[in-house]
């Protein structure tokens, strides 16, 4: 037996109560990783936005029912699920309560984006115990249930779907995608003051000096909306000199949600110059992710990406960056995504500040100087 996760709304929640709660859906594109759940296998159900856990479903089989049960999406991907346990919001169980109990959210350096765990569904627990600590937390707020109190409109919130056209052929091809709103695997649970009174962590450190260096380098530079409110060395990332309030507005809506989340960004005028996503100890997938979706929507931007982490995860960037889904994309991600260690920048930019040449500069010449291409042979290396 295996235990998945499954991420709901509240309205999506609702709505699966109402219909009876059993039958549990996923997205088409999810069928490879559905078709490795198996009966008697358990559904942890989660609710996105409010942070909270709210059931376990036992999988009874696959499912050919095609009711309309959900109005956000058909959710295609069926199966025929047992209530083990359906709580309402208010009285399910606070992500909160796991942190170093979860190999997801084993601290607080993983609060926020819990390792890309919750990125998607379904996706099977890496570890059983996980799940069995989970599923007893939820029996137990069955048995001595207490209300917390929820945001209404975090728990009303539904998924943000758009309109995108691209071409194929020579056709203009309209697409539905999403992107992920303000929720528990892309934002902090803290608030703004909680976030400047939190020890600084690597991450935080490198986006500091990122933020910096663009400054000193005469760029204008943004930093992810929701880390505005942390702070290094006693200076708040969001009150940095040259830190942008808003984006060009040049792109469609998703594509200007995805820019907003990117860690750092290096601009000039109008122009995007340079894109940073840091990955200190979260999934080094969820950085290549967003890269790939920006690329995926604006095919033709001219913007340098580079996924910075320690030395150590060096291997890891060079696995998770050769996965089919980034090789096999018109412009491979390895191909314009280049890793930049944190031991080299810090060790660069300390000797440059040094020297006083932060003002002469060459951006371009210097990124170079700490940057490299993996997963890619020298020979296909585009420089």
């Amino acid at each position: 037996m295996n235990y998945w996760l499954n991420l709901f709304t509240g309205s999506t929640w609702d709505e699966f109560k109402k219909d009876g709660g059993t039958v549990t859906g996923f997205r088409e594109r999810m069928g490879r990783s559905a078709a490795r759940v198996k009966p008697g296998d358990i559904f942890l159900c989660y609710l996105t936005g409010v942070k909270q856990w709210v059931g376990a479903l036992e999988v009874l089989g696959p499912s050919s029912d095609e009711r309309p049960i959900w109005s956000v999406d058909q959710f295609p991907v069926r199966f025929a699920v047992k209530q083990l346990v359906a709580l309402s919001p208010e009285y399910g169980v606070p992500m909160d309560r796991f942190e170093g109990r979860l190999d997801f959210y084993q601290g607080p350096e993983h609060r926020g984006k819990f390792k890309g765990f919750l990125r998607m569904s379904p996706n099977r627990f890496k570890r059983r115990t996980d799940g069995d600590t989970i599923i007893k937390a939820l029996r137990q707020s069955e048995r001595n249930p207490v209300k917390v109190k929820l945001d209404p409109r975090k728990l009303a919130r539904k998924p943000r779907y758009f309109k995108v056209e691209h071409q194929k052929e020579k056709k203009t091809i309209q697409t539905i995608v999403s992107v992920p709103e303000q929720d528990e695997h892309e934002f902090p649970t803290t608030t703004v003051e909680q976030q400047s009174s939190e020890p600084a962590t690597r991450h935080t450190e490198i986006q500091h000096e990122l933020l910096k260096l663009g400054g000193e380098l005469g760029f204008e530079v943004w930093v992810a909306r929701n880390d505005r409110g942390r702070s290094y060395n006693g200076q708040t990332l969001g009150a940095m000199p040259g830190i942008l309030n808003e984006l060009p507005t040049q792109f469609n809506d998703p594509t200007t949600r995805t820019i907003e989340l990117i860690d750092v960004l290096w601009l000039k005028g109008n122009s995007f110059v340079a894109a940073f996503e840091i990955e200190s100890t979260t999934s080094i997938y969820s950085g290549l992710l967003r890269m790939s979706d920006l690329l995926a929507l604006q095919p033709n931007l001219a913007l340098q990406l580079y996924l910075v982490a320690p030395e150590e995860r060096k291997a890891k960037v060079e696995q998770e960056i050769t996965r089919p889904t980034f090789v096999y994309r018109e412009r491979p991600l390895r191909e314009v995504c280049r890793f930049i260690s944190f031991e080299k920048l810090i060790a660069q930019v300390q000797a440059v500040r040094q020297l006083g040449l932060s003002s002469s500069l060459k951006p371009v010449e210097f990124l170079a100087t700490v940057a490299e291409y993996v997963g890619v042979s020298r020979q296909d290396s585009p420089n």
